[in-house]
């Protein structure tokens, strides 16, 4: 589970790292550092609403009698499962445009005042702070590890994709941004499809889906085979597919279901697109 948060706080926090790198040094290039202060405190106003509502969502659970936080959590982990997915393909297909659509909506916002360029950075940070707050908070919440080391999970990954931000920003880091977000979106996938498969548990836990009681796996019975090193080989698979020490049917099936469909279009190559027809070109006086 560490592992697993490390990945989506490191991804996560990157694309938040470089839509905040991509304001910061279009307002230093063009000459506009008394726009930063607007733009710092849509960003602060982003992260203290993501960090909210994670609190909000254990605040509520916390309230809630068993039956009713399966249910709750659940349908969370699935709604979650489908945000990061959209990100996922998102990010992939548009990520090589995200400098000059961020660009456009900072220039446009410099012409209307403060509250503009406050609006917008807050956008663009606060949709990547609520999709992380949710994930990671579905996360946390199936972990059969508590949640230390979820949350000490996702803080290293998010410290690290501070760093990176910061030394792309610098000019001191080449980094191949379609390869890194091609393999921690396919990492990203393999963690979603564990959470996918934990909603459909939750719900079971809830009486609303059947077959609680039809188990298929259960994995300590395989790596009781390994002996004293069994215990962290468990640990480390149940913590990297987010699986339960009791897999059932259902469970079983959505996982592999997911992970294979959504694995697919992931890595099917993106066909090139389209060029223009050429225009016939003119004929010349003797032709004609």
């Amino acid at each position: 589970m560490l592992l697993g948060n490390f990945l989506i706080g490191l991804r996560e926090g990157l694309e938040a790292a470089l839509v905040v790198s991509i304001l910061i040094a279009y307002l230093v290039k063009t000459g506009k550092r008394e726009a930063l202060l607007p733009v710092w405190i849509g960003i602060g106003l982003a992260v203290a609403l993501a960090v909210g509502f994670g609190l909000a969502l254990t605040a509520a659970s916390s309230e809630m009698q068993f039956k009713t936080q399966e249910l709750f959590g659940g349908v969370l982990s699935i709604i979650a499962v489908g945000l990061v997915t959209w990100m996922v393909f998102w990010m992939r297909r548009t990520s090589r445009f995200m400098k000059k659509e961020l660009e456009g909506k900072l220039a446009g916002a410099l012409d209307v005042g403060p509250a503009a360029l406050a609006t917008v950075a807050f956008l663009a940070v606060g949709r990547e702070g609520l999709e992380t707050a949710l994930f990671l908070w579905t996360n946390i919440t199936s972990s059969s590890e508590g949640s230390t080391q979820p949350v000490l999970g996702a803080l290293l990954g998010l410290a690290c994709a501070v760093v990176l931000g910061y030394l792309l920003y610098r000019g001191g880091l080449k980094l191949n941004l379609k390869r890194f977000f091609t393999w921690t979106g396919g990492a990203l996938i393999v963690v979603a499809a564990g959470v996918f498969g934990y909603g459909f548990h939750d719900l079971q836990e809830a009486d609303v889906v059947p077959g609680l009681h039809t188990v298929w796996l259960e994995p300590h019975e395989f790596f009781a085979k390994f002996g004293s090193a069994g215990d962290w080989l468990q640990t480390a698979f149940q913590g990297v597919l987010n699986v339960t020490p009791q897999i059932t049917a259902l469970q079983l099936v959505m996982w592999a279901l997911y992970l294979a469909v959504v694995m697919f279009f992931f890595l099917r190559p993106q066909g090139s697109p389209k060029k223009a027809p050429a225009e016939p070109a003119p004929k010349s006086p003797a032709s004609a």
